[in-house]
């Protein structure tokens, strides 16, 4: 065999190798199944809160509250006044009022009477922070031994027992999207008056407290739309009349004096620019009332008698204490 013939055996050979081998590539390709998303199912059956924001959101009632049991010392009460999770404490109650071995208490801190300007009703009641979670590991005639299960905040002598309530977090759904320019619904509407932790400027998975309640029929699990009207919510004033350009007097012209014909000028009213110049809120004046920035959506997960609890699931921008809600 000469050279050319093995060349060209050689390298044909080559050649239908890797033709067949592109091939069988492109058809596995063509082939392969498309991939499954199974993330969005997962997702619609996760729960929208859980641990602090489900059991530690607090609330405010009106309903008084149980203030017989309470924690009344702690192992190490000569060397600390405050006690968080892993601490062992004493409660006011034991086997005269039958605690058993394994029993859990919620610990509760009343705050007071809350007052806000935010709201038209009268005596939304009182705000009852939620501070942690107890255990009982020994019962003894009149006090028991427990141990700080779980501690949203610092646990004080004196704090009250009340039983574990079971909550259910609402899952996750798929939402339309938050429409920002979307119409009243016409049902129940509130304010929010207050927010956990004194908070003022809130965002997503912040706690907040409406003043709509069990009288306005909502339960948990509504979602709310939050808004304010249309131009308010500045964090700053502003002490600015119009464009300062038309404030000044030091231009040799008396019809344009203070550049009024400069491109920052606002303009003059009537049909030949004779009139008063029209300021921004003399331009307001002429659209409808009620107008709204919608800037949120909130969902309720505890109902009170005139309030509700509820966590901030979507924002446009920062929500205010004092903006309105409206149930969706």
């Amino acid at each position: 065999m000469n050279f050319q013939k093995f060349y060209n055996k050689f390298f044909g050979l080559n050649f239908l190798v890797l033709l067949f081998l592109s091939a069988a590539v492109c058809a596995q390709t063509v082939k392969q199944p498309r991939p499954t998303l199974i993330l969005d199912k997962t997702r619609r059956e996760m729960p929208v809160v859980s641990g602090n924001n489900l059991y530690c959101a607090g609330y405010v009632q009106t309903a008084p509250i149980n203030t017989a049991n309470k924690i009344v010392g702690a192992e190490d009460e000569q060397e600390q006044r405050v006690f968080a999770q892993g601490d062992n404490l004493y409660i006011s109650i034991g086997a005269n009022k039958g605690v058993n071995v394994g029993d859990m208490f919620a610990v509760i801190r009343p705050r007071g009477q809350v007052k806000t300007r935010w709201t038209k009703k009268k005596n939304l009641g009182f705000y009852v922070q939620e501070v942690g979670a107890l255990e009982v590991i020994k019962v003894k005639p009149e006090v028991s031994v427990v141990r700080v299960k779980n501690s949203c905040d610092n646990l004080l002598l004196g704090d009250l027992l009340q039983p574990v309530e079971q909550r259910t977090s609402p899952k996750s759904q798929a939402r339309p999207s938050l429409d920002v320019f979307g119409e009243p619904t016409g049902k129940a509407a509130g304010r929010i008056f207050m927010a956990r932790d004194g908070r003022e400027m809130l965002g997503r998975e912040q706690i907040v407290y409406i003043d709509l309640g069990a009288e306005d029929s909502v339960s948990v699990g509504d979602y709310l739309t939050v808004y304010r009207p249309l131009g308010k919510g500045n964090l700053f004033d502003n002490d600015g009349d119009e464009a300062d350009s038309a404030r000044r007097d030091d231009f040799q012209s008396n019809e344009f004096r203070g550049s009024k014909f400069s491109n920052q000028t606002p303009r003059k009213s009537g049909e030949r620019a004779g009139g008063e110049v029209v300021t921004t809120e003399k331009a307001k004046q002429d659209r409808p009332q009620g107008l709204r920035k919608v800037v949120g959506e909130i969902l309720i997960l505890n109902v009170k008698e005139k309030t509700a609890t509820a966590v901030i699931t979507r924002t446009v921008q920062e929500i205010h204490t004092g903006d309105i809600v409206e149930l969706q």
